[in-house]
């Protein structure tokens, strides 16, 4: 940075704002210019960014959008195999997180007519992969038992060093990981929500792609991670998308009507997942698929003769058939059996759960009670 100062004096006039960590100068920007910091969640699926003023604390902008590593696979596993197997794999995956993290600052900036260099601190958080491939950490450990982390401690690097383009001394903190796949993404939804504070046994469920769940009970904290896989994130369901304008968001069927809260109030484009989610429970709840998740031929008018057998027509060219529903099935199994584990190894029963922490922006939006009509989540009160 000190290199850098007759530049930034030429650019900040004769009374600059001075950001500094302890001694250590961190940016220099002209008079009346507030901190800001941004957080970073990378997902397996998607990442996430917010920007911040650090004065007030108020979140001034967010965006989400696809995590470009998907294109080296759509699991964590494919992509730590991408890194060990293919020459300048790993470099690949990291260029791509960084390069699309540092678009995300410049946009977010943008959008409130400031600057990525009034960004002075940043945090980043993912799963133990995502935040090794991150950092350029080796990974093969990852990939085999006992899926060791190569580093468990929060961690503080500058900026520059990871291509971010934000105040020239700024620092990305990065917080703990617990284990090989859960990681420091579920360490800030613990503190985040104060699960760890509340009385009685709690369960906390931060849902995506690897779905990590906390539950704490007399005095005990146990936690896993389960491949709950991107079908809740619109993924490998033939008309899912992410949640953006067009994607319908929430379903009910009312007396053999369908209605559909479409995002932007847009023609219907797709299901995001809290849509999908809605179609399942709705689908089940009027008796068109039984319990195994079939369709009920005949029940509804709706349903139509698709590629893969019978399908649900939820609007005018958007279909659900049969293979949608198992890829809803198999996520929903990874994350219950999760729970039950936890359950199990806890000694107590669902009966006993008096607080269920529903984290990330899919938790923000999904019917409570669809997730318990499907099995997601215990059936509580």
């Amino acid at each position: 940075v000190q290199a850098q100062l007759p530049d930034l004096f030429a650019t900040c006039g004769s009374s600059p704002v001075v950001f500094l960590r302890g001694s250590e100068l961190v940016g220099m920007r002209p008079a009346g210019t507030h901190p800001l910091g941004l957080a970073v969640d990378i997902g397996t699926t998607k990442l996430a960014a917010y920007l911040v003023d650090l004065t007030s604390g108020a979140t001034l902008a967010s965006a989400g959008l696809m995590n470009p590593q998907i294109a080296w696979g759509e699991d964590v596993m494919a992509r730590l195999g991408h890194a060990m197997q293919v020459e300048d794999g790993a470099r690949q995956l990291r260029a791509a997180v960084t390069q699309a993290i540092d678009a995300q600052a410049r946009s977010l900036c943008a959008q409130v007519s400031l600057s990525p260099e009034d960004i002075v601190d940043a945090v980043v958080v993912g799963n133990t992969a995502m935040h090794h491939l991150f950092l350029g950490l080796p990974v093969g450990q990852l990939g085999m038992a006992p899926f060791a982390p190569a580093v468990t401690t929060s961690l503080d690097v500058p900026a520059a060093q990871q291509g971010l383009k934000i105040a020239p001394g700024a620092n990305i903190h990065l917080l703990p990981n617990i284990a090989g796949f859960v990681g420091a993404d579920h360490v800030a939804m613990l503190l985040g929500s104060g699960m760890l504070e509340r009385e009685g046994i709690t369960l906390g469920m931060d849902i995506g792609t690897n779905t990590e769940i906390s539950l704490v009970a007399h005095g005990s904290h146990y936690a896993c991670s389960t491949a709950s896989g991107p079908a809740f994130e619109g993924a490998h369901i033939r008309f899912g998308m992410r949640a953006a304008p067009g994607a319908i968001e929430k379903v009910l069927i009312h007396q053999g009507e369908v209605r559909l809260q479409v995002i932007g109030d847009q023609p219907a484009q797709g299901l995001c997942g809290s849509g999908i989610l809605d179609l399942v429970a709705q689908l089940r709840r009027n008796n068109i698929i039984n319990a195994r998740g079939a369709f009920n031929a005949g029940t509804d008018t709706r349903l139509v003769n698709g590629e893969k057998g019978l399908a649900f027509e939820v609007a005018p060219g958007i279909t659900f058939d049969r293979h949608d529903i198992n890829e809803i099935q198999l996520a929903n199994g990874a994350m219950r059996t999760g729970v039950n584990i936890l359950l199990d190894r806890a000694g107590i029963s669902e009966a006993d759960i008096d607080t269920v922490i529903i984290a990330g922006a899919f938790g923000t939006y999904l019917d409570v009670h669809s997730g318990m009509d499907i099995g997601m989540f215990p059936r509580l009160p």
